[in-house]
């Protein structure tokens, strides 16, 4: 349910979560590394600068880091840059759902959106990179994997 940009914006705090002690990073290590195409990373990292969730330091030593410790960055300072939690359309075509103009589902989608937010608003940075960290990778979905030889 989250746009792209969110998507790559988390994806470049776990980076820069992970690899704290190596701060700052550049842009294009953080492209490459998380497979993000660069220009459209440059743009979320601007953007995160602005929000004030990351600073940046120019030049060829430069680069990105979070402004606080990752265990203080909720996943929620992430995302509001880049989504509109409070104004979201009823998924099932009510011009205007609310609680005093429900639509026929609005108790129950009530409740996943307050579960989100609560996940959202609980869970750090850091969480995310620690468990990333942890895990062995994964393959993608789509992806091919070897078969043994016989």
């Amino acid at each position: 349910m989250l746009s792209r940009t969110s998507e790559y914006a988390l994806r470049a705090l776990i980076h820069l979560a992970q690899h704290e002690e190596d701060c700052p990073i550049s842009g294009a290590h953080i492209a490459g590394e998380t497979g993000i195409p660069p220009k459209y990373l440059s743009k979320i990292l601007g953007d995160l600068v602005r929000a004030g969730v990351l600073d940046s330091s120019p030049g060829k030593t430069g680069g990105f880091r979070l402004r606080r410790s990752a265990k203080k960055v909720s996943l929620l300072d992430v995302l509001t840059p880049f989504e509109q939690f409070e104004r979201r359309r009823c998924p099932f075509g009510n011009a205007e759902c609310s609680d005093l103009n429900p639509c026929n589902a609005h108790e129950q989608w009530k409740k996943v959106i307050e579960t989100e937010q609560r996940f959202l608003m609980k869970t750090t940075v850091h969480d995310i990179a620690l468990r990333m960290s942890a895990d062995p990778p994964r393959p993608r979905a789509g992806g091919r994997r070897k078969r043994p030889k016989p």
